[in-house]
């Protein structure tokens, strides 16, 4: 807040104290004689008419010097009341910055902990990022491997089923396909590991094998296809675990970055919150040097105010004391010129011989001379009169002219003392007009910085404001806008799940009625095939039907593409099923983090928006109560053109015009008292 403006008035001066007249040159210059009056009855009159003039200057001067020392004794007491205000204010502002400045360094470290913090969270991320991609990079090959090994298994079956391989060829065939199949050394490997324990199994008394016995291609084929339901059951179980691996790495992912959003979000909220203890500690600082700066032009001014009091005072008091004996003088003075020897003695020999004699010769003379001088000074205040077009010389001209000789001493020297006494007060006037002029032009050029910087600041508010509101405005229409995607991609997403899941049923559902259907005409054409070599040698003759066995291998054959088909759209629709799946949960996720953003962003923003509205609020208040400020100064300077700024005449101008109206009375008055005369 600021403090009011103060108007500062100094009160004119008291005026000079009346120079003592001199009783004996007043004496002297009153001796022409009056008609039926003495001389001494004269000065008596006279000093009478001094002593009345005297007291009651003397009692005017009381009244003004103790309406001064009121006024300076009240302006003493409200400039305390205003420097205690002042050391309040400095107080007050001291403890603002050092809890801004305060505040400010406890937001700067807590900072700095939220940036190690945010540091070490990348780097966890960034690291579990890493560990994701080499565990990924393993399952690959892992599942690359599996896959091969299943593929190479199918072809392996797929080629003893179409021809009867005993044990022998069979080794001899899956070695053969293991140097050209990628797959087939993993399971040449497993099929001899299960075919060691297969003939242990078969002799459990350790004795040595029949020699007649050897495997038959259904029973190899019946090994492989165990070993292919093992090879794929490791290979969903590999894929199983690379998706919990995905899935964990996902949620470990979203938990990192949503706590380093947060952190973010809070740091930056801090840096705001800095940025404004720093900015209010630099205000608090500003406005405590301009407060000091007003508190020790305020004591300057008590101190010059009570130092022109008690100059003022000694000067009085001298004053009052110089009138004192000034009319104790005139008093004593009447009291003599009224004593029976001086007013008797003068009217019995003194009048007695004016009156029979007549008028002296010396008498007669200094009545000449007196009328040239009166002549000559009236002619030289009507030619300085014409020269400075002075009327005030003009018009004592013409009252030289017109009035006694005597009248137009005094006269003049009543001017002179007018026109020094309006010279000095013309003087006082000038230097408090400058005065105020210079304090009104300095409060006028702060007033109008200070509304053109609030203005400034009002505007850079306002637009600040309106930005901020679009901006929201524009977060919240994205928001909007992300709900709605995240709608329909879990709608697309549940619809595309049901129809893979359908795919996926269907094909597994084939490929079981598939496998039914070979495990049957597997089973009935090796029934038929093995008698048939029986019988040809029991029956040579004749030939027996046995079925299309011709045909059979076309139609197993067939049979197996469809089953491999199913197996394949089955594969097929369960790995784009985990790729939609992973994208939907990443579109989802970079969804969720970006709405949190928003979100964050929408409230940081609303509540930058109601700090800056307060801020703009106290702006416009100091703004309003600057410009009635400003507008006060205007209209005290308009109140000080006219008796300061607008005279017509320039001080100087006015001030050499006087004195030399000054210098032409005592030039007169010199030519009255007889001086150039030679």
């Amino acid at each position: 807040a600021h403090l009011r403006p103060r108007f500062r008035c100094v009160a004119p001066p008291i005026p000079a104290a009346m120079r003592m007249p001199s009783i004996a040159i007043l004496l002297g210059a009153l001796a022409a004689p009056a008609v039926a009056v003495t001389p001494t009855q004269q000065v008596i009159s006279m000093l009478t008419e001094m002593k009345a003039k005297g007291e009651k200057e003397m009692s005017e001067e009381k009244l003004v010097f103790a309406s001064y020392a009121q006024w300076a004794d009240d302006r003493s007491k409200e400039l305390g009341l205003e420097l205690q205000t002042l050391a309040s204010r400095i107080e007050e502002l001291i403890a603002t910055a050092t809890k801004a400045d305060s505040d400010a360094a406890q937001l700067g470290a807590e900072i700095e902990q939220l940036d190690a913090e945010i540091d070490k969270l990348s780097g966890e991320k960034k690291a579990a990022a890493a560990d994701r991609a080499s565990q990924h990079e393993e399952f690959l090959q892992l599942s690359t491997d599996y896959a091969e090994s299943v593929d190479a298994l199918e072809r392996a079956i797929q080629t003893l089923k179409a021809q009867n391989y005993d044990r022998s060829q069979a080794e001899a065939l899956l070695q053969s396909m293991a140097r050209s199949s990628p797959g087939m050394p993993r399971v040449l490997a497993a099929f001899l590991q299960a075919q060691a324990g297969a003939s242990r199994s078969l002799r459990g008394d350790g004795a040595p094998a029949v020699a007649a016995y050897e495997f038959q291609s259904g029973g190899v084929v019946e090994l492989l296809e165990g070993l292919l339901d093992k090879f794929r059951g490791e290979l969903r179980d590999v894929e199983t675990a690379e998706a919990n691996e995905a899935h964990n790495h996902q949620l470990a992912e979203l938990h990192l970055s949503s706590t380093i959003s947060r952190d973010e979000s809070d740091r930056n909220e801090k840096a705001v919150a800095r940025g404004q203890r720093a900015e209010a500690s630099a205000k608090a600082k500003g406005e405590l040097a301009e407060t000091k700066k007003d508190k020790e032009e305020t004591e300057k001014l008590k101190a010059d105010t009570e130092t022109t009091l008690s100059i003022k005072k000694a000067q009085f008091e001298e004053n009052q004391k110089v009138r004192a004996s000034e009319l104790e003088a005139i008093a004593k003075a009447v009291e003599i010129l009224s004593s029976p020897e001086v007013a008797e003695g003068y009217a019995k020999h003194i009048a007695l011989a004016q009156s029979k004699g007549g008028l002296s010769f010396l008498q007669v003379g200094r009545s000449q001379s007196r009328a040239i001088s009166k002549q000559k000074a009236a002619q030289l205040l009507r030619q300085r009169a014409f020269a400075l077009k002075s009327k005030t010389l003009l018009e004592a001209a013409a009252a030289a002219a017109a009035n006694p000789f005597g009248k137009v001493i005094q006269m003049i020297e009543d001017l002179l003392e007018k026109l020094k006494t309006e010279a000095a007060s013309e003087a006082t006037h000038k230097a408090w007009c400058d005065k105020e002029l210079q304090a009104n032009k300095m409060k006028r050029n702060e007033k109008n910085a200070e509304v053109n910087k609030l203005q400034a600041e009002v505007e850079g508010l306002d637009a600040s404001i309106a930005e901020m509101g679009a901006t929201m405005t524009k977060l919240a229409q994205e928001q909007a806008d992300l709900t709605t995607s995240m709608r329909e991609a879990t709608e697309f997403r549940q619809k595309e799940k049901a129809e893979n899941e359908a795919t996926i049923a269907d094909a597994t559902a084939g490929a079981e009625a598939v496998k039914r259907a070979l495990v049957i005409l597997k089973e009935f054409y090796s029934s038929q095939a093995a008698p048939a070599a029986l019988l040809q040698k029991q029956v040579p003759e004749m030939k027996a039907y046995k079925g299309m066995q011709s045909e059979n291998g076309g139609v197993v054959g067939m049979l197996e593409v469809i089953e491999s088909d199913f197996a394949r759209l089955e594969a097929d629709t369960k790995a784009a099923e985990a790729s939609a799946q992973k994208e939907y949960d990443t579109f989802m996720t970079d969804s969720k983090v970006d709405k949190e953003a928003k979100t964050k962003d929408i409230e940081h923003k609303t509540a930058k928006k109601q700090d800056e509205t307060q801020a703009l609020t106290v702006k416009r208040e100091d703004l309003e109560g600057t410009q009635k400020e400003l507008d006060a100064a205007l209209a005290y300077f308009d109140k000080l053109k006219p008796s300061c700024v607008d005279a017509g005449v320039s001080y100087e101008d006015r001030v050499a015009r006087r004195k030399e109206e000054i210098e032409s009375l005592q030039e007169a008055l010199r030519i009255l008292n007889g001086e150039d005369i030679a």
